[in-house]
């Protein structure tokens, strides 16, 4: 997707609710993730349609694969980074089985 000069990857990224998408600059290395993920947490499963498993199988396999240098915005909250959610987060880390 382009948006001005910005070209955008789009990214579909179910759980939260069915149709959700974040959007991924490349060049800049930011991510906006909207309610997908948050600093410590994930987004809520618990709206019509929502999935607990589908949402944690979308941040394992599309978001962590764009790399742990990547800065995401979420639709709540301070920003924060792929590896320190990998590395800290109670719902998501590696740390977690899986």
């Amino acid at each position: 997707m382009t948006v001005g000069n910005l070209t955008l990857s789009v990214l579909h990224c179910p759980g939260h609710t069915p149709g959700h998408i974040v959007f991924f600059h490349e060049p800049s290395r930011v991510a906006v993730v909207g309610d997908v993920l948050f600093q410590g947490s994930i987004g809520r499963t618990d709206f019509p349609r929502g999935d607990f498993a589908t949402l944690i199988a979308s941040i394992r396999d599309k978001l962590w694969p764009l790399g742990d240098d990547v800065t995401f915005i979420p639709g709540h909250g301070p920003t924060g980074t792929f590896g320190q959610e990998r590395a800290t987060n109670p719902f998501v880390g590696d740390h977690v089985a899986q």
